[in-house]
């Protein structure tokens, strides 16, 4: 299943010469990661209430064209593998036809204390 979420490129999110800022990927990915937990189902205040957060352990990316000002992107965020404690999530930026940017994210879950635990059972029934 792939999650879609639609980010126009605002001028804020831009350099002097009209690109998008190579940080501000990571924010729209962040944001469609974060879309698509809710869509689940899933609160992550409750989780944190319950002493259980998502924490993005590793990000490998790509930047492969520019985008710009005023752009309609759409980030497709696929689970790729999911372990005890771990995720591992493709997502992609796309302006229509073309890649602009990839990303392989991986996301642990922590207790309050910063320690590694396993995805409470819940969760992980629904990413199965």
């Amino acid at each position: 299943m792939t999650h879609l979420f639609p980010v126009r490129v605002y001028y804020e999110d831009t350099d002097m010469g009209g690109i998008v800022y190579h940080a501000n990927y990571l924010k729209y990915i962040e944001r469609a990661r974060s879309d698509w937990v809710a869509e689940m189902g899933l609160d992550q205040n409750t989780m944190r209430e319950e002493g259980v957060v998502f924490v993005v352990r590793r990000v490998e990316c790509d930047y492969l064209m520019a985008a710009r000002f005023n752009d309609r992107l759409e980030v497709h965020t696929r689970l790729q593998t999911v372990t005890a404690a771990r995720l591992v999530m493709e997502q992609e930026v796309w302006r229509g036809p073309d890649l602009v940017f990839g990303a392989v994210v991986t996301a642990v879950c922590m207790n309050a204390a910063g320690q590694p635990v396993r995805l409470p059972a819940n969760i992980r029934l629904l990413l199965h």
